[in-house]
């Protein structure tokens, strides 16, 4: 720690209890050495409550937690909440709680169940909040770290686009001095923006793109992500016909983690046998690019050992790709991020407003085991959903909306029969950087729009049902 210099340090959020065997608690010395150097620390959530019981203070482990939504009551003025409001909207979600702040500190704010929601040391600048300043559903939240980083930290804003887009073509250039860059896209902002980056750092020459069809794609995908990297200037732009080993590798499986598996290693085998093949044709590669961002690695536990893993993600689980290097120039960025960083680099507008797709494709909107019908059935209805969104021009103010098709048959009544069909999930969400989401409150006349044309026009299906869960607790796919 000593040697990065720092000029903060934030003691962040997890699953951890302080009170847990192996919760990750940093060294004495290293607290030791921040109180002695007066290094500016905040403390949050995990963080709030570990900082607390090292300093002193009392952490009562809970039985009942606190989520959601909260009303945060400033009670005295001091830096870290400065051009806030009194009363503000906060991002709970807790269930250990500091009821005794550290001796020499003062409580900064509080809420109806947690008296100690933020505290400070009164003769040194440590900060620790209960609550999660760093979501989008903490009004404030973004103006609390600004205040701690530029007030606190005395740090300097100095990141914009163009900066990061020159870093990051700066850094290829150092680090891909020779030999050929294998990278597997699909047409989506971060492959895609991965991809851009790359020829502008070592031209198209040795940068070989890979679309690998897996049959868990949307209607025409794969075909029109070859034709968008001829359009953009690539040189060699592979597709692979890959769809009948996925599917016979998926069938009879119904185990969410098992899918994703199962497709994580199908991947590595298509693309390990692709780049095989190629190198003897270009010559040996020596990279692997990936379009690999934020929300990725802190969803499949690769940020840290304390962070919980909920799901495997598919560009985690290909970094073991043979013996390529690894590449991932968007690693530290959020989609808003990368969105904003493919705009200012060219990229179409279609594909940076395009929905997040995620990387098992539709297989994990299939509820239970993947056939071909049932992905011919998704498909239909996943156009239907796209182009009633961009009729009414609610595509680009939405993050995801997408179907799902659930693992049951509902009864149904069509003209004089009764019918027994499957049932379609809609699931759409307002965020901003896919750590925490919202369901959107949509007009009640498109809802209709969109489930009269799918019973319609899908006869497979009977029943429209519309999901209004929040993430947390859920996420934003089902599986």
């Amino acid at each position: 720690v000593k040697s990065l210099k720092p000029v903060g340090v934030v003691f962040s959020g997890g699953p951890d209890s302080v009170y847990v065997a192996n919760a990750p608690i940093p060294r004495k010395e290293v607290v030791d050495w921040i109180l002695g150097e007066n290094i500016p620390t905040l403390g949050i959530c995990y963080g709030h409550q570990l900082l607390a019981l090292i300093l002193g203070g009392r952490v009562k482990r809970g039985v009942k937690g606190e989520y959601g939504y909260t009303v945060l009551e400033v009670l005295r003025s001091n830096e870290l909440f400065q051009k806030t409001p009194k009363r503000q909207i906060v991002w709970m979600s807790h269930r250990d709680a500091v009821v005794e702040p550290p001796p020499a500190s003062i409580v900064l704010a509080k809420t109806a169940n947690t008296p100690v929601a933020a505290f400070k040391l009164r003769e040194k600048p440590i900060y620790c909040v209960q609550f999660h300043p760093e979501v989008r559903h903490t009004k404030y939240g973004l103006k609390i770290l600004e205040n701690f980083l530029y007030s606190v930290c005395k740090c300097k804003g100095l990141w914009s686009l163009t900066n990061i887009a020159q870093k990051i073509v700066k850094d290829l250039r150092r680090t891909v001095k020779d030999g050929n860059v294998l990278i597997a896209v699909s047409g989506g902002i971060d492959s895609t923006t991965t991809a851009c980056l790359m020829k502008e750092a070592i031209g198209p020459e040795r940068v070989h793109l890979v679309v690998i069809d897996t049959g868990l794609l949307r209607e025409g995908e794969a075909e029109k992500a070859r034709e968008l990297y001829e359009k953009l200037g690539f040189k060699y732009v592979h597709l692979v016909d890959a769809r009948k080993t996925f599917l016979e590798r998926l069938k009879g499986v119904t185990d969410p983690e098992e899918k994703r598996r199962i497709i994580s290693e199908t991947y590595f085998w298509v693309l390990d046998e692709k780049a095989r093949e190629l190198s003897m044709k270009y010559g040996p590669f020596k990279y692997m690019a990936q379009g690999t961002i934020y929300p990725d690695r802190v969803e499949s536990g690769a940020t840290g050992r304390s962070t919980a893993r909920i799901k495997s993600h598919h560009n985690v689980v290909l970094a073991h790709l043979s013996s390529l290097k690894k590449v991932e120039p968007l690693k530290d960025l959020y989609k808003d991020e990368v969105r904003r960083l493919a705009s200012s680099i060219g990229i179409p507008r279609e594909v940076v407003v395009k929905h997040p797709f995620p990387g098992p494709g539709l297989a994990i909107r299939v509820i239970g085991e993947v056939t071909e019908e049932k992905l011919r059935i998704l498909r239909k209805v996943d156009e239907i959903v796209k182009e009633e969104f961009k009729k009414a021009g609610l595509y680009e103010q939405v993050w995801q909306a997408f179907p799902v098709l659930l693992p049951f048959k509902t009864v149904g009544v069509m003209g004089d029969e009764r019918t027994y069909r499957y049932a379609i999930a809609i699931r759409v969400v307002v965020s901003e950087d896919a750590m925490t989401a919202e369901f959107a409150k949509l007009p009640w006349s498109l809802l209709e729009r969109i489930s009269t044309r799918i019973v319609n026009e899908v006869e497979e299906v009977n029943r429209v049902l519309y999901d209004i869960t929040n993430k947390p607790p859920a996420t934003i796919e089902f599986e």
